[in-house]
Parts: C-alpha cells; structure tokens; sequence
C-alpha cells in the first residue's frame, strides 16, 4: 500500500489530467449528439431524416453497459481512453474529408456511428480510470471539476464551434467548407489530446485487465440482479418517460432557431443560433445544475423532486410562444432560451440523483451504466419520430404537442419511492 502511494504522488496533480480527460470526453458526445443536426440543417437535410438518424447516433450509449466488462478484462484503462481519442480524431478528420464529397450524409452518418462508439468506450474507460487514478478524498472533490469541464465542452462546442461554422459560411460562402474546416480543427484538437494523455496520465497501479473466472455468468448476474428489483417497471417507466418530451423538443431546438420565419422557424443565422442556443442556453444549463445539485444537498432528493419535475417540462411553454409569436428580437429570444435551459439544468439533477440512488449495491458501477443505456433509450426512440411528427404538425402546433408529451412523466413521479434522506449533506 505504502509503494502504491508513493507511486500516485509521483504522478502529479490531478489537475493535470481530469479538466482534458473531461472536456475529451464531452467534446465528441456534443458533436454527434447536437453539432451533427445543425450541420445537416446547414446543409438542407429535412428535419425528418435529421431527427430520424442523428437520434439512432445515441444507440452505443444506449448499450454500452453491454461491452464495459471488456473494459475491465482487456488491456487497462489508460490504454483505452488514449486508443480512443486517436479513433475519434481520425473520426473527425474523416468527416472533414467527406462533408464536400457525394453523398456525404450517408457518408458521414456512418462516421458519426463509429465516432459514438468509440466515444461511449472512452466514458466507460475515463469514469472507471476516474476512480483509480484519485484516492477517495479525491475523487470527491473533484467531482465538480470533472462535471464542470465537461460543461465547458458543451459550451465550447454548441456555442463556439457553431458560431466559428457560422462566421466562416459567411467568409466563404461555402457551407460544407466550413463546416470540414470546423472538423479538421476538431481532429488536430483530438490528436493534441492524444498526445498529452499518452504521457501525463497516471499508471496507478490498480489499472490493470482484471482476470475473471466466468465472465459470462458473472456478468448475467450482474444484469439480473438489477431487473430483479420489486420495482423495476416503476424504475423503467420513470427512467423512459422523464425526458419524453425534452427529447422530441431537443431535437428540433436548433432547426427552429434556423429555419426562416417563413417556414414557422425564428430565422436565426448559424453564428446567432452559437450565440444564443449554444454559448447563453448552456451557461443557462449548466447554472440551473449547480443550483439544482445544492437544492438536494440542501433539502434531500424526496422534497425536491415535484419541484425539478415541475422546473423540466413547465418552462417547455416557452417554444409555444416563440413559435407563436416569431420573435426577432435576439436579445429577447436568448432570455427565453436561458429561461428554458436554466430549468432543464435544474431539473434535470433530480433525474441523475435517482439513477444514483436506485444504483446502490454490490454492483452500482455496472448498475448505473444500465440507468445510463435506459436514459440514452429515453431520448433515442422518442428523438427518432420527432422530426417527421414537427413536419406534419408545423412548429407551433409541435410545440404544444411537446408540452402534452409532459403529462406521462407527472404520472409516474407521483408513484416513484424515493428515501426521504437521499442526497442530504447529513447523510
């Protein structure tokens, strides 16, 4: 144990590695999941076909729990998490390269597939790394600092990457120029990454390819005993339904922002839609989260809960307006959003506390990477028809459709069983 110790300390702050490893890990999840649908609307691909592709994008974090003990048996974390960011750079560099070629949206779909893959492999790597990299202590305090530049991640590419595609359209007036500039920075940025990771990661002696008995009954056991839960409907339910109607509107957010007020959109540029969507909603976000997660600590997940059910779908209302009203005042339209975002964040906690809370047990890591597939089938099914059910109905009428798709997630709050001393400071 003494030599373990000695060996950490030898490698460094941690603050050396987590705010990379978190902002690599958020960067190519906001591509595929976000900077890939307003790509396409760029490119005049219909908001059916967006919604309907992008949104099987989320299926390798839906089964990802399904391949993370082959994380665990071969080869070590550290291994994977560097193999990874050099995939997904070349993954980038190749949209780069496709975006001006023939039939470049099947092209790049598949890309984008391989790029999710890989990307759901790095979280299962850096989150388990996370915890044998750290000592205890440590892992708690830099929990924030982890989710912080993840955020930062976000930000940088809903907000800052869209806004450079925007200018950059306008310099050249050549969409898919720049949007393959776009891409290229990402892949250099990547292949950055790689390379500082490949020498100021730590080697903790605790990464190593664990050696198992029976993988195959071991991990049956392990997915068993979680749908073994006396509750497991009720879990399910509340897990499939909570973002029902986030996951239909997110989709068609950004579209909306872009398409011209002719078409029911607001007309927004790229540049602004970086602006207010992408740089004021995830500062809006990202503030409702922290404020959400002291609001628990504070007051236990039990007495908050209706209050960030409430807080998630009530502000939905707001599209209803901006559909109705078409707004073009930017500064007004960036209020709205930041009102929406803001309650999303907020509410939003009360979700991730839950995962963590039915996760407690004898296999709460695996435990939860199955909450985690469950949250990713939440906003993969009902994402998938979103664009076509918007192309039928118009945006106003999509909008208030959204708000209705809210009343089964009240539903099943009203029934979930939550301890009343969950996610309290005293516990």
């Amino acid at each position: 144990m003494a030599e373990t110790t000695q060996e950490h300390d030898k490698q460094g702050s941690p603050w050396r590695w987590i705010p990379t490893l978190y902002f690599g890990q958020g960067i190519p999840y906001v591509v595929v999941m976000t900077l890939s649908v307003i790509m396409y609307k760029n490119l005049g691909v219909s908001n059916t076909d967006i919604a309907l592709y992008t949104s099987w994008l989320y299926l390798p974090w839906v089964i990802k729990p399904l391949w993370s003990p082959l994380v665990d048996i071969f080869r070590t974390k550290r291994f994977w998490i560097v193999t990874m960011q050099l995939v997904i750079g070349a993954a980038l560099a190749s949209v780069a390269l496709t975006i001006q070629a023939p039939g470049f949206f099947q092209a790049t779909l598949a890309i984008f597939w391989l790029m999710a893959f890989s990307s759901a492999t790095h979280d299962i790597a850096a989150d388990g790394f996370y915890m044998l990299g750290l000592k205890q202590h440590q892992q708690a305090a830099f929990v924030g600092v982890r989710s912080t530049f993840y955020r930062v991640a976000t930000l940088a590419g809903q907000g800052g990457l869209v806004f450079l595609a925007g200018r950059m359209s306008e310099m050249t007036g050549n969409v898919a120029l720049a949007w393959s500039i776009v891409f290229f920075a990402l892949a250099g940025m990547f292949a950055l990454l790689f390379v500082w990771h490949r020498f100021v990661l730590p080697r903790p002696a605790e990464d190593r390819a664990v050696a198992r008995g029976n993988v195959l009954r071991d991990f049956a056991e392990t997915f068993a005993s979680f749908f073994r839960r006396k509750d497991i409907v009720l879990v399910l339910a509340f897990l499939l339904t909570y973002r029902l109607a986030e996951a239909q509107l997110l989709k068609l957010a950004a579209p909306f922002l872009l398409d011209s007020v002719a078409e029911g959109g607001l007309g927004l540029s790229t540049a602004q839609v970086g602006i207010v969507y992408g740089t004021i909603g995830v500062i809006a976000l990202t503030c409702g989260g922290l404020l959400g997660g002291v609001a628990i600590a504070t007051w236990g997940l039990k007495r908050m809960l209706w209050i960030m059910v409430l807080s998630v779908h009530v502000p939905d209302v707001v599209f209803v307006y901006l559909a109705a009203t078409q707004p073009q005042d930017i500064v007004l339209i960036g209020a709205v959003i930041a009102l929406e975002q803001f309650g999303y964040g907020f509410g939003f906690t009360a979700y991730l506390l839950y995962m963590i809370m039915i996760s407690q047990g004898e296999h709460k890591t695996a435990h939860y990477a199955i909450c985690t597939g469950f949250m990713a089938l939440g906003m993969m099914l009902p994402g998938m028809i979103s664009g076509w059910v918007q192309e039928q109905l118009g945006y106003l009428n999509f909008f208030i459709y959204v708000c209705i798709a809210t009343i089964p997630a009240f539903v099943i709050a009203a029934f979930v069983k939550i301890d009343p001393a969950f996610g309290r400071k005293t516990d």
